[in-house]
């Protein structure tokens, strides 16, 4: 198990750490329902130092990223993100991934822990064709998000940039907390605005105290990944060996909007020839209409107690106060307010399928 930069600061914390994705990382503090509503209401920082950084470069940096990636990068402009993801060649997702357009021809792609490897091997097979330059810089850099709707109030005066002037998926390149040239952005995976920090590993433990220190009149605190996981699922945001993975397509996991078929990628023949016959199953969102909590792994059944599926992701809602998930049905139970039915342990809770985002704010 590796340790990110600022382990001992966790466990001085008291945070419970737990092995995740080849890292001891702090699962929670206080409380996953107590983080999740500091989150939501006030401001928090998760340190998610676990996710891979790969820097690709050169002239046919953007010719390698449009091959392996599933959106159009050619969009982007000089301090835009993009959300997007490695199709495979079996219809289904190496990873998902964000995509930041540093300089003229100058990438940033940053991936999940858990894939760092998988990913670097699948760009850098794909990378014999274009000869771009890579760089894995995972072990060297930080991340910390620092999310919540008191987020940027309580920053803004680490920074000389405008906080408030970063529009969600840009970012800016400048100074944070006294570090030179950190990268800034608004990508966030709460749903409830703020943004993200990305140091090196040398520079993070200043970069913590100063936040902390700012944020104190604000109610600051740590928060772990199981309130990481409970906030992303409100917002209806797929994670990762969960929602989507190797057997799952971005069809099917309604990411079509990040599926380009304007240019050519990885399998995009198969994809396009999915998305015109419409996939058989599709990955919907549902509201537990009893009281219970639906697990991944849990069956989804028709009203005649027939599997047609199962939870990806479950949680009770700290902000709503029900059970929620994402589950992949047949088409025909696909459509909003659709009756389908969780099997909790022996009992059969009916549910309805409902418009993401759970949660809206």
């Amino acid at each position: 198990m590796k340790n990110i930069a600022l382990h001992k600061i966790h466990v001085n914390l008291g945070a419970k750490m737990v092995p995740f994705a080849g890292y001891n990382m702090p699962v929670s503090y206080e409380g996953v329902t107590a983080e999740h509503i500091t989150v939501r209401n006030g401001v928090g920082v998760f340190d998610v130092s676990h996710m891979g950084e790969f820097l690709v470069s050169g002239d046919n940096a953007l010719a390698l990223i449009q091959k392996v990636t599933s959106n159009d990068a050619s969009k982007l402009e000089i301090g835009d993100a993009q959300y997007s993801c490695f199709p495979n060649e079996n219809m289904g997702i190496v990873d998902d991934l964000i995509c930041y357009r540093i300089k003229e021809n100058t990438y940033l792609l940053v991936v999940n822990a858990s894939n760092i490897e998988k990913d670097w091997n699948w760009i850098t097979k794909h990378n014999e064709e274009f000869r771009a330059d890579l760089k894995d810089l995972s072990d060297d850099y930080s991340l910390l998000a620092i999310q919540g709707p008191k987020a940027v109030e309580a920053m803004q005066s680490l920074s000389s940039l405008d906080l408030a002037d970063i529009p969600f998926y840009k970012f800016k390149v400048g100074d944070f907390a006294g570090i030179e040239h950190v990268i800034i952005s608004a990508t966030g995976y709460t749903g409830s605005g703020g943004f993200e920090i990305y140091c090196k590993n040398s520079e993070v433990e200043q970069i913590w105290n100063k936040v902390f220190e700012a944020g104190a009149n604000f109610g600051i605190k740590p928060i772990g990944l199981a309130a990481r996981d409970t906030l992303r699922l409100e917002m209806g945001y797929c994670l990762y060996g969960n929602d989507i993975d190797d057997t799952t397509s971005p069809i099917e996991a309604g990411l079509g909007w990040i599926t380009k078929f304007t240019k050519e990628f990885v399998n995009h023949e198969a994809l396009a020839q999915q998305k015109a016959d419409k996939p058989e199953r599709k990955l919907v969102a549902f509201e537990l209409n009893e009281r219970g909590i639906p697990r991944q792994g849990y069956p989804i059944v028709d009203g005649d107690g027939n599997e047609i599926g199962n939870v990806t992701s479950g949680t009770m809602s700290p902000s709503l106060g029900k059970g929620i998930g994402l589950g992949y049905v047949p088409t025909a139970f696909m459509k909003t307010g659709s009756e389908i039915y969780i099997q909790v342990r022996k009992k059969a809770i009916p549910a309805t399928v409902v418009k993401l985002p759970f949660y809206k704010g």
